[in-house]
């Protein structure tokens, strides 16, 4: 199969596809509350996994690098916007951390971190895609398949299980740091607080 044929097949467009809502669902954040917003990254999650690990492996074809279309600018904006929704619900601790591997270290990581670094790797490849530059296409579906394996796919296997938490936690964000039945930091409830990383017996881990 060449290039033309792999970045036509059923399982790159079947991607794009899944890849592009994620996209638009990272930059209309604002748009639908918190809750609404977790739901569909609860589904998207998942489905981009998937997808992703059905890509085909392909051989770049160009010397010179790829162009980065999301600036960092770009990236601090939206950043900052799934910051405001999740406010303190933003932080969890994580389970695995590539850089300690199999450690005992506890490591905190930031939902919206996460969801804007897949974002960003996602947003390159879709309009490097979108120039219809068949070298241009498979070179940055071989930078995205490769970043996957060694980036953004532990992080969405990460990110899905405090998404997970969240959606079925019954936390209410139009008064995050206000509700006394659902918040981090005050032993209501304590599985909650250990999941967060804010009980305070963790504190020093």
């Amino acid at each position: 199969m060449n290039s033309l044929e792999i970045v036509y097949s059923r399982n790159v467009v079947e991607f794009v596809t899944v890849a592009n809502e994620y996209c638009q669902a990272i930059e209309q954040v604002n748009r639908i509350p918190a809750t609404a917003n977790l739901q569909k990254m609860q589904k998207l999650l998942p489905l981009l996994y998937l997808k992703a690990s059905l890509l085909p492996q392909t051989e770049r074809v160009l010397d010179e690098e790829l162009e980065k279309y999301v600036s960092e600018f770009d990236y601090n904006v939206l950043h900052q916007k799934w910051l405001a929704l999740l406010n303190e619900y933003d932080s969890f601790y994580e389970v695995f951390d590539p850089s300690i591997q199999f450690g005992h270290e506890a490591v905190t990581a930031s939902i919206s971190e996460n969801l804007l670094d897949i974002y960003q790797d996602l947003k390159n490849f879709l309009v490097a895609y979108s120039i219809g530059n068949e070298e241009v296409m498979n070179d940055a579906l071989v930078e995205c398949t490769e970043h996957f394996v060694q980036f953004w796919g532990q992080q969405v296997v990460n990110v899905l299980r405090a998404v997970h938490m969240l959606v079925y936690s019954d936390v209410d964000f139009e008064n995050s740091g206000k509700n006394d039945t659902v918040q981090p930091g005050t032993g209501n409830p304590k599985w909650l607080d250990s999941f967060w990383g804010t009980d305070e017996e963790n504190e020093d881990v």
